[in-house]
C-alpha cells in the first residue's frame, strides 16, 4: 500500500488477542514515515530521524489513542502516556491485562471517551510537522463511547487529506457498524502451533516437548503461550472455582452458591468476565473427553486430572444450554448489571443443568 501510493484514509488490523497486531501496526506507520529507505526496501531503515522518533514514542505526526480510566472532565489518553510507553516496551503483544494492571486498577473497564474524539480532530486539523500525513494509531476502537465513535465517524466519513486512521481491534464486531463499514480491513490470524513452538524455544528458552504441549494449549495465542509456560495463582484459582460450583450446584447447596457468587464478583467486572470465559472452554473441553474424541483437547495437567472425573457430567444434553448460560452472563455484566446477581443467577441454573 505504502509503496503503490494507494493508502486508505482509514486502516484496521483485526483479530485474536495475542497475534502482534499492534507490532505490525506501529512498523506500518513507521515504514510509511520513514525518510531513509530506498526503493526495494522491505522495512523501515531504522536509522533516519523519523525512524528513532518511532521508537521513542514522539512523532510528531503520530498520535496515540488507547482506552483508559476515567481521570476527570477531560481525559484523554495523553495524560496515560509514561504508563503507555511502559506497555508498548514491556509488553508489545498486547495483553489487555497487563494494561490494567498499569492503569493501577483491575477492575476497571477502560474507555475511549467522547473528550478523546474532540482532541484527536484538533490535532487532525493541524498541518503535519515531519511527514507528509498524520497518523492516528487507534488500539481497541471497540471500546470507544458511542459519543467518541459519533465524533471519529465524521472523520472518517471526510477524512482530511493529509491524515489517516490505523485501528487495532480484538473484538470488530463492537465497533459502530457505520464506522466498520469505512475502514479497509486486513485479517490478522492466529499463529500455528508451530509458529507458537518455535517463538517459545527461541525467546523464552523452553525445551521443545513443553513447547509443543504449550503452543496445542495456547490456541495461536501469544499472550496465552507465555502465560502458560508457567501456570499461575490466578488459573489455579479459576479452576478451583470452576470445580466448586460444579460440585455444589449438583448437591444443590444453594447458601454456599450464595457466596461463591459473591466471590466471582469481587473478582470484579472485567476478571469476572475472564472467568466465565474460562468456565466456558472447560465445559466444552470436558464434552469433547465425554464424547471420546482424541487429539483435541487442550488442558494442563491439573484441569486434565479434574476433567477426567467430571466430563461425564457433560454430554449432548446440557452442553449447548451451559455454554449459553455464561453467555448471557458476560452480556450482562459487560452491560454493568450486578455482578453477584448475575452469578447467583447461573449458579442456581446451574443446579438443574448439571444433571440433566
Amino acid at each position: 500500500m505504502v509503496d503503490d501510493r494507494r493508502l486508505p484514509h482509514a486502516l484496521l488490523l483485526e483479530g485474536p488477542s495475542g497475534t502482534s497486531k499492534m507490532m505490525l501496526a506501529r512498523a506500518f506507520v513507521q515504514y510509511l514515515h520513514c525518510t531513509g529507505r530506498v526503493k526495494g526496501d522491505t522495512d523501515s531503515c531504522g536509522r533516519c530521524p523519523s525512524c528513532r522518533q518511532h521508537e521513542g514514542f514522539n512523532h510528531p505526526d503520530t498520535f496515540y489513542s488507547f482506552p483508559v480510566v476515567k481521570k476527570g472532565e477531560s481525559t484523554v489518553s495523553d495524560m496515560f502516556a509514561s504508563e503507555w510507553r511502559t506497555m508498548l516496551t514491556e509488553y508489545p503483544l498486547m495483553d489487555f491485562r497487563n494494561w490494567l494492571v498499569l492503569l493501577d486498577n483491575v477492575n476497571s473497564q477502560p474507555r475511549i471517551y467522547v473528550t478523546e474524539g474532540a482532541e484527536l480532530i484538533r490535532r487532525l486539523n493541524l498541518t503535519a510537522v515531519a511527514s507528509e500525513r498524520k497518523v492516528v494509531l487507534m488500539w481497541l476502537p471497540e471500546r470507544m463511547q458511542p459519543e467518541c465513535s459519533n465524533k471519529i465517524l465524521k472523520v472518517v466519513e471526510e477524512p482530511f487529506a493529509d491524515s489517516m486512521f490505523v485501528m487495532v481491534s480484538d473484538n470488530p464486531g463492537a465497533i459502530l457498524p457505520t464506522i466498520y463499514s469505512r475502514l479497509q480491513r486486513v485479517k490478522v490470524p492466529r499463529y500455528s502451533e508451530s509458529e507458537v513452538a518455535s517463538y517459545l524455544t527461541g525467546r523464552c528458552g523452553i525445551d521443545a516437548v513443553a513447547a509443543d504441549n504449550i503452543s496445542r494449549l495456547s490456541d495461536g495465542d501469544l499472550n496465552r503461550a507465555i502465560e502458560l509456560i508457567s501456570v499461575d495463582d490466578v488459573s489455579r484459582q479459576w479452576l478451583d472455582m470452576f470445580a466448586s460450583l460444579m460440585r455444589l450446584a449438583y448437591q444443590r447447596k444453594v447458601r454456599e452458591l450464595k457466596s461463591w457468587s459473591a466471590d466471582v464478583a469481587a473478582l470484579g467486572r472485567e476478571q469476572a468476565i475472564r472467568f466465565i470465559s474460562y468456565c466456558q472452554r472447560l465445559v466444552r473441553e470436558n464434552f469433547i473427553l465425554n464424547i471420546n474424541v482424541d487429539g483435541l483437547n487442550s488442558l494442563t495437567a491439573a484441569e486434565a486430572d479434574f476433567c477426567r472425573k467430571f466430563s461425564p457430567f457433560i454430554n449432548e444434553r446440557n452442553v449447548i444450554r451451559i455454554v449459553s448460560l455464561f453467555d448471557t452472563a458476560i452480556a450482562d455484566i459487560s452491560a454493568n448489571t450486578n455482578s453477584k446477581i448475575v452469578m447467583f443467577d447461573v449458579a442456581v441454573r446451574m443446579c438443574m443443568l448439571i444433571k440433566c
